[in-house]
């Protein structure tokens, strides 16, 4: 079930559909109105009437940076100390294709609030655009939980293994 089809279902079965989210990320957001920005398009949030600050997209930069953070601080603790590599092996871990299949893991693409024309045009299955999710939900992390709140959902999504 897509977020998008949801007028008419109660809060109960949204906070049991983010629930269930939440145990695939293997992080509780403390505040869940980031994770609700993190899954709304920006589509979607002007088809409601609602601004641009309601939407993921401020969420996917952050969460780009965050995810960049998390995986340096994994690899320096690993040893590895040479700008060169550690800038290289960064860029090799974390791409869109990475993060789409991360994404696709777990069926993020079902909890995302789309617009009518990307919901129809099923446009998370093209390139970036399941993966620019992905950093939004860790940018929404970043911002509830710090860093260790990225580091917990990569690790529990199996980004280090």
């Amino acid at each position: 079930m897509v977020l998008s089809d949801y007028s008419g279902y109660t809060k109960t079965f949204m906070n049991s559909l983010y629930n269930e989210l939440e145990t695939a990320l293997g992080y509780r957001f403390c505040d869940r109105a980031l994770l609700v920005r993190a899954l709304t398009r920006l589509a979607a949030a002007k088809e409601d009437g609602q601004g641009d600050g309601n939407a993921m997209d401020g969420l996917a930069t952050l969460g780009d940076a965050a995810i960049d953070v998390v995986v340096l601080e994994h690899l320096i603790a690993g040893g590895m100390e040479s700008k060169g590599e550690l800038s290289l092996t960064k860029m090799n871990m974390v791409n869109m294709t990475v993060l789409r299949r991360l994404a696709e893991s777990f069926g993020l693409h079902q909890y995302v609030t789309w617009g009518k024309g990307e919901y129809g045009q099923e446009i998370w299955r093209s390139g970036r655009v399941l993966a620019e999710c992905m950093e939004a939900v860790c940018g929404a992390a970043y911002l509830d939980g710090g860093v260790d709140a990225v580091q917990k959902i990569l690790v529990h999504l199996g980004f280090f293994s």
